[in-house]
């Protein structure tokens, strides 16, 4: 794969990762189309990404406008979701279309383009509840929810386009990623923005079950950093492969409220609440493949990653108490 210039597409581009894709690649010279629907990206986050960035609003369950954004493109870093166990468990027929219709629109848009490469975000979440850590890919796989059945979906057909040689296309499964850009707000937000913004504004918590369930909590750097590799590296070992992007560590919720109490020496009130169906009990990347495969391995630990992303939650919120409300416009 050439890693010199390639035009690329970044699907949910206005998102909270898929902005994060976009700005490091424009940042390493390469032209940069982002596709966006807006129904949970913000135009925030593409004016974030750069002025030279090309912003095309439309929704990917739309094979028209899979078919316009994937033209003179050489790689796709398909990103673009509808995120949230909880929601998918109250709208599944939407998470499906918007996770697995929408992906292959995309990925069969791509063939018809000749594009070179596909790169699709995965979720751990389509481990379930395995029973051994750390999650390795070669495990049975036990989704629980459609959240996480419509992520497999998803990326099984961007593996069997990629082995049938129609495109090359890779896998990432992505491990709890958390950093600046993403939404504190709303019903589906986060743990750790949702901390942070407790945090700030002296708000409880939520914290369903009894907070001993662990994650890892990746930054966002590390996804980007793998994402370029998985568009860079050699076909022969690249496509048709699905690999963990994770830190490798797993920390319990009830331990990431005490390092964000303990780095902003504030308090943050919790509220129980009964566990959340879907939901699993833990996880943790096993990274071997993701070594040999991509030669990936985390550039920014959990500590450094909550550092940058109380700095970012902070300026955010001294922005918004600076910005004129809107009667004081003149």
């Amino acid at each position: 794969m050439a890693t010199r210039g390639y035009r690329a597409l970044v699907t949910g581009g206005a998102g909270f990762i898929g902005s994060h894709v976009a700005q490091r690649l424009l940042a390493r010279g390469h032209p940069v189309r982002v596709v966006d629907n807006l129904s949970t990206g913000f135009r925030e986050n593409v004016d974030a990404i750069g002025p030279s960035v090309e912003f095309v609003e439309g929704d990917l369950r739309d094979k028209s406008v899979c078919e316009a954004v994937v033209r003179d493109v050489e790689v796709v870093f398909h990103v673009a979701a509808l995120p949230s166990v909880p929601r998918s468990l109250r709208d599944p027929m939407g998470s499906h279309e918007c996770n697995v219709t929408a992906t292959l629109n995309v990925v069969e848009a791509a063939r018809q383009a000749g594009v070179k490469r596909v790169v699709y975000s995965s979720s751990s979440s389509v481990y379930g509840d395995t029973a051994d850590l750390p999650k390795t890919e070669g495990v049975e796989l036990l989704p629980k929810s459609p959240y996480a059945a419509a992520k497999l979906a998803g990326e099984q057909y961007v593996l069997a386009y990629a082995r049938a040689g129609l495109v090359e296309g890779i896998a990432l499964r992505y491990f709890n990623v958390f950093g600046p850009r993403q939404d504190p707000n709303g019903p589906y937000a986060a743990v750790i923005p949702l901390v942070m913004r407790a945090a700030l504004t002296g708000a409880s918590v939520p914290l369903f079950g009894d907070g001993l369930q662990t994650r890892d909590f990746t930054y966002i750097d590390n996804v980007v950093h793998a994402n370029l590799l998985a568009a860079e590296g050699p076909a022969d070992r690249v496509s048709g492969a699905v690999v963990n992007c994770g830190a490798g560590q797993r920390t319990s919720l009830l331990e990431i409220i005490k390092r964000i109490e303990d780095m902003t020496g504030r308090r943050v009130g919790v509220e129980r609440r009964p566990p959340r169906e879907g939901d699993v009990r833990d996880s943790q990347a096993g990274l071997a493949r993701a070594q040999a495969v991509l030669g990936y391995a985390p550039q920014v630990s959990l500590d450094e990653g909550l550092r940058k992303t109380w700095a970012w939650i902070q300026a955010t919120a001294a922005a918004q108490d600076a910005a004129p409300a809107m009667s004081d416009v003149r």
